[in-house]
Formats: C-alpha cells, sequence, structure tokens
C-alpha cells in the first residue's frame, strides 16, 4: 500500500515532497518545471477566470507573469540612469524555492547587492498579487526604483486613474469560434484595476514597451489616451541591510461588478501571504513520498500533480461538484467546455492527493447520466455535449468503470463505489446495446464515431478506408472487456458475488471474440476488421490490416493469451515501426502516413502509453515497461525544462511538442512514476 505523507512548514519547496536531504533545493530555468499559476477550487469563477504563465527563462524577455489574452504583469528595476528589463540584464538569475499550482516564491539579483525576493499569488480568478521585497545586501546605501508594469499588445480602454491613486481601465476579450458555438458563459467586457500598496508611488501611462524604454528618465509619461503599459515608479533609498516590501495588485472582473472588485483589492494591502503557501503544502503532504535519485523525476512528480489540481474547478452551473477543464491558461473553447472520459484517465494520478475531489469529478457524469445510462460526450458546468449523428448521441470512449474502480481502490469509499456500480452498470448496458449493430457480440464505434473514439483526426484507417462505424474496433472491445471486469471487481467488493460472475463471463465472451475475429496470427497483431464479413478486406485485399497504436490496448485490457502477447511485443519492440525514440506512436513508424508530430498519425499521446505500460507490467515485462516510460519521461522533462508547460502530445522521433499547452491529461506521468517507483522497491525487496 502506497504511504501518503503529512508535509510540515519546514518542506517548503517542490523537492520536499521527496524528502531527499543531498540535493539542492532550488530551481532555475534549467529545471523541469511547470510553471503555470492558477487560483484554487476555492476562489474560483468560470465566467472570467485568469491565470498565468511565468516567463523567467527567456533571455530576450522580461521576467513576467503573462497570459494569451489577459495582459502581462513585469517588474523593471532603474539604478542610476540604466533600466533592466530583461532576464538577460539581471545580474544573477530567478532562483525559484516553491512552486505550486497557484504560486510561486523566487529570488534575483537584478543590481550587484540588491536581492529581490518575490511571492507571486492568483488569489482568486479575479486577483493576482504580487509581494515584492527589495534588499540592499551591499555595504554601502544605495538608490534604486522599481517600476512594476502591466502591458497589452492592444490599448488600453477607458483608463483612467482613480482617486486612490490605482489604475482603472476596461479591456475585451472575444469569445473563440466553438464558444460562440456553445454558447457558455464567458465574460467578454471586463473591468481592471491595477495598484500598488504604496501612496507615493508615480503613475505613467505608455505606447508600449519601446515608448517606455525610451522615455523612462523623462515625466512624459502621464497622457492616458491610446496607451498599452501602465506603471508605477517607486523610489527606494536604501542603506545597508536595510529591506522595503510593496505589494503590487492585478484585479479583472465582469464590468457590472466592478465596485465589488474595488473593496476586494482594498482588503489586501495587508494580507499575510504565507498562509497561502501552508495550505498548499497540506495539499501535497497526501501523495504518496517517493525517493527518487534522478532530480528530473522529482521535479517531474510535484509539477504533474501542480498541473491537474491547477485544472480543478469549483461547483457551479449544472456542475453539483467539482470538474475539471483541460487547461487555464491559455483559455480556449474546447479545452474549457467540461469533462470526457479519455481526459478523466488523470484521475487515476489525481486520486493519491485529493481523492475526495477525484471521486466528485466521476460524478459529474454521474449526475448528468440519462435514465438509460447514457453520458454525454462532454460534460461540464454549462454543457451537455450529445453530438446527435445517425440517429444515435456521441458517447465517449468507455474509459468509466476502470476510472471509477481505480479512484476507488485509492479513496476506498465505499459509498463512492455503490454509487459508481450502479451507475457504471447501466453506462455498459446502454453501451453494448447501442454500439452492436449487427448484434455479433462486437461492438463499433457509434453516433459521430470519430469523436467518440478518441481519434479524432488523422487517423490513417478513418482517412484511408472508412468511417469508423464501419469496423469491429480491437480497442473499443478492449475498452469493453476492461469495463466488464472493473464492474465484476466493483462488484465483488462490494458482495455481489452473483453479479461479478455475471461481469467475467461477458469478459471472457467478449475476449473470445476479440481473439477470434480481430487477430491476425499471420502478423502477430490486432486490428480493426469489416463489421459486414469480420475480416481485413474492406474496399480492398487486407486494407484494414493497418499497424496502429489499438493493437496494443488488448495488452492493457488482458486480452491476449501468453503467446498473443509476445507476438505483440515483437512489434511493439520493432524499432522500425513502433520502439521509437521517445515511446510508441500512434501509427508504426513504416506507414507512409506517419508523421511523429502529426496527431493521430505518429505523436505520443501519454495517457496510451500508459495503458500499455500497465499492460506490460501485468504480462510480466516489467523492464520494458521501464524502458517505455524513461523513453515517454524523456520528452516531457525536456519541455518542462525548455517551455516549462506540459503538452497535449509529443513527436515520438524529436524533442518536439504541440498542439495545446498546459494540458490536463499528461499530468498522468505522476501514475508513471508511482508505480515505477513501486517495481523499484519490489525489486530492492527481493
Amino acid at each position: 500500500m502506497k504511504k501518503i505523507i503529512l508535509l510540515t512548514l519546514s518542506m517548503l519547496v517542490i523537492m520536499n515532497l521527496q524528502a531527499q536531504t543531498n540535493i539542492d533545493k532550488s530551481l532555475t530555468k534549467d529545471d523541469a518545471l511547470f510553471a503555470t499559476y492558477a487560483a484554487d477550487m476555492e476562489r474560483t469563477s468560470y465566467r472570467w477566470d485568469q491565470a498565468y504563465h511565468f516567463q523567467f527563462y527567456k533571455e530576450n524577455k522580461a521576467i513576467s507573469f503573462i497570459s494569451e489574452k489577459g495582459g502581462n504583469l513585469e517588474l523593471a528595476f532603474i539604478k542610476g540612469s540604466e533600466m533592466r528589463i530583461n532576464l538577460s540584464e539581471m545580474y544573477s538569475e530567478p532562483v525559484i524555492s516553491s512552486s505550486y499550482n497557484d504560486q510561486v516564491k523566487y529570488s534575483f539579483y537584478p543590481f550587484v547587492g540588491i536581492k529581490v525576493e518575490s511571492t507571486f499569488l492568483v488569489y482568486s480568478s479575479s486577483i493576482a498579487l504580487q509581494e515584492v521585497k527589495i534588499i540592499n545586501e551591499s555595504l554601502s546605501s544605495e538608490q534604486i526604483e522599481i517600476l512594476p508594469y502591466f502591458m497589452m499588445d492592444k490599448n488600453l480602454k477607458e483608463l483612467k486613474i482613480s482617486r486612490s491613486g490605482s489604475f482603472e481601465f476596461a479591456i475585451n476579450k472575444e469569445r473563440d469560434g466553438w464558444m460562440k458555438e456553445q454558447s457558455i458563459p464567458f465574460a467578454e467586457h471586463l473591468f481592471n484595476i491595477f495598484k500598488v500598496d504604496d501612496n507615493s508611488a508615480e503613475p505613467f501611462a505608455y505606447d508600449g514597451k519601446e515608448d517606455l524604454l525610451e522615455n523612462y528618465t523623462t515625466k512624459d509619461g502621464k497622457k492616458l489616451d491610446n496607451k498599452r503599459l501602465i506603471a508605477f515608479r517607486l523610489k527606494l533609498e536604501l542603506e545597508p541591510n536595510q529591506e522595503k516590501t510593496y505589494k503590487i495588485i492585478r484585479g479583472i472582473i465582469p464590468e457590472d461588478m466592478s465596485a465589488g472588485l474595488r473593496g476586494k483589492i482594498s482588503k489586501l494591502d495587508h494580507i499575510d501571504l504565507d498562509r497561502f503557501l501552508t495550505k498548499r503544502t497540506q495539499d501535497f503532504g497526501r501523495i504518496p513520498k517517493l525517493n527518487f535519485k534522478n532530480k528530473d523525476y522529482q521535479n517531474l512528480y510535484a509539477s504533474a500533480f501542480n498541473l491537474i489540481r491547477q485544472c480543478m474547478m469549483p461547483p457551479e452551473g449544472e456542475a453539483s461538484y467539482n470538474y475539471y477543464v483541460f487547461s487555464r491558461e491559455p483559455k480556449w473553447g474546447w479545452g474549457y467546455g467540461g469533462q470526457v472520459f479519455h481526459e478523466s484517465l488523470v484521475m487515476l494520478s489525481y486520486a493519491y492527493m485529493d481523492p475526495v475531489s477525484a471521486m466528485n469529478s466521476q460524478r459529474v457524469f454521474m449526475e448528468r447520466q440519462w435514465p438509460s445510462g447514457y453520458i454525454n460526450y462532454r460534460t461540464g458546468p454549462y454543457l451537455n455535449e450529445q453530438i446527435e449523428y445517425n440517429s444515435q448521441f456521441t458517447s465517449s470512449a468507455p474509459w468509466f468503470n476502470y476510472q471509477n474502480y481505480q479512484v476507488y481502490k485509492i479513496s476506498k469509499d465505499k459509498v463512492f463505489l455503490k454509487e459508481a456500480y450502479t451507475s457504471g452498470v447501466a453506462f455498459y448496458n446502454y453501451y453494448v446495446a447501442n454500439r452492436d449493430a449487427n448484434n455479433n457480440g462486437l461492438c463499433e464505434w457509434g453516433a459521430h464515431a470519430v469523436l467518440e473514439s478518441v481519434r479524432d483526426s488523422r487517423v490513417a484507417v478513418w482517412d484511408r478506408v472508412d468511417w469508423p462505424s464501419n469496423f469491429e474496433s480491437p480497442d473499443l472491445n478492449a475498452m469493453l472487456v476492461m469495463e466488464a471486469k472493473s464492474l465484476a471487481r466493483m462488484a465483488t467488493d462490494l458482495g455481489l458475488d452473483q453479479e461479478a460472475g455475471e461481469w467475467e463471463k461477458k469478459a471472457k465472451n467478449r475476449t473470445e471474440l476479440i481473439n477470434k475475429y480481430l487477430w491476425d496470427e499471420k502478423t502477430g497483431f490486432y486490428y480493426n476488421a469489416d463489421k459486414k464479413d469480420l475480416d481485413f478486406n474492406y474496399n480492398s485485399l487486407e486494407d484494414l490490416k493497418i499497424m496502429e497504436i489499438i493493437g496494443f490496448i488488448p495488452l492493457w485490457a488482458g486480452v491476449a493469451d501468453d503467446q498473443q502477447a509476445k507476438r505483440l511485443i515483437q512489434n511493439l519492440t520493432n524499432p522500425e515501426r513502433f520502439w521509437r525514440r521517445f515511446g510508441v506512436p500512434t501509427l508504426s513508424a513504416e506507414d507512409e502516413y506517419y508523421n511523429p508530430i502529426g496527431y493521430w498519425n505518429g505523436p505520443i499521446w501519454v495517457q496510451w502509453q500508459y495503458l500499455i505500460f500497465r499492460g506490460l507490467i501485468d504480462y510480466g515485462y516489467e523492464d520494458l515497461a521501464l524502458e517505455l516510460a524513461e523513453k515517454v519521461l524523456d520528452n516531457v522533462i525536456y519541455h518542462l525544462k525548455k517551455d516549462h508547460v506540459f503538452w497535449e502530445f509529443y513527436s515520438a522521433d524529436e524533442y518536439q511538442a504541440g498542439w495545446n499547452k498546459t494540458y490536463i491529461w499528461t499530468g498522468i506521468v505522476a501514475s508513471f512514476l508511482i508505480d515505477m517507483h513501486e517495481i523499484e522497491e519490489a525489486r530492492t525487496k527481493n
């Protein structure tokens, strides 16, 4: 059983989660660190949520907190006639001492002997606070200026300076195409406040950064029309060992709620940011304690939980329970709709941190389930995406019962297990009743089958042969085997032995059909089969015998016998096909359609890698499983060091990634690390 630890306040940095004493406890731009920050669940609002990415690693950029659509918070420093903004200009670069899903603590030196210690907290979806402490560590008196500024790539509207000395202005955020189609609530017209907690601060406005650089020594910065950059100038004279602390606050809220924002911000000048650090320390104290020799794995482990936790949202709208979005920054429509079963595989990791929250995320599906058992393709607080197609409603790839049982194994919550079993039985029965058009015992993807199949673009068999509903699918049917097995295990744990036996029989019957019709002995692989005559010929001879990643899903589901597993492993470990530099591509590299950074025709999708990894372990191929994990984690770590985000997918062959960043489902790397650690511990004991 995993050991759950409780971190103490002395364990404030990310790497303390692993509690090793022989490593440097400071992180730099060269470390594998996820560096995007968003408000924690209890202070998050769907309509106007604003998150930030910490830019501390590009030489020609300022040390700043940036967003794609909401503006950037940056700092500049002046000593004498010299201004320093960009990272390359600083005397020393940032060193991070603590980083969680909503906050980061770091320090650097803009000039020799002048230290800056800063804490950045996304207090809520409306408010970001930055506490900046300037310390004179030199032996002489120093005069410097600090310029906190806010910048956008377009003019700030209705810009004015309030009686209290803060900037007030408006910005517009436009809905993307998906948001317009779905009509989800989204605040487009937003009121903003930018302020510092020092009444002596002088406000200035500039056309942009070039204007600031050219005119910072003059007083020509107070005209407010057509400005894109607003700043405060704070003058300091510090004696040796003297320090001065400022709070910088940015607020953003729908225009009709502006009075409320002013009131909230007025109370935050003296807020103690350390208490938020204490709360996050407690949250992270629940994850399993793993002692890594590899520093990159330590940082990856903590970063993965930061990512998942950050994407969790509180109950609102139709969601009576917490739910998740795919990404908080950048914020894009498709990723903001709500939950899907294939993204929910990440709950297998998140349950270690917050089992109640992971269970509640699954309950979002249950509470929206139809009496028939149907569950939406995507389910969010303001979305029930059903996508009717060919008189059917689109669902998601059936991983529902598998997820629920895995979460239960961590939570041990029998109330949840009973709820999940009742819901899961209804979902399974609905699915098999509506996805077996010819009643032959095997299922095909239904409704908008391309979306339902998860593999929704650049799929060799969909693009070259035909629509997925025309085929009996090895991945879908393997998933249904695992669904039945999971229901059997739930029934056993609930004392329903007769029902458990019935579910085992369903799993066995489907397994036999998969092996009879979807297995090809000649090539040692599983393929789609023509649902009409259950062979691999559709438009031409053997045109369905395309080697795709779906052929390995039967390993995860325990469908293959030992000889079949051996044949699959031969294909898996062939470097010309699937055993690529960074994992198992979604299409054999021998195929002419292969593209290692395409979409479903070559890249590495981390959740699917995890399923293959688990299959290898279950069949006794632990060394291969560990090698696969190391391949996959290599590219993920590279990008955490390069751009400090998690990506939707990764190249199979090069250090590349795409298409969407800060993507929740890659957080399942935490489960890789937990399982790898278990294997290594077991080997050490033996």
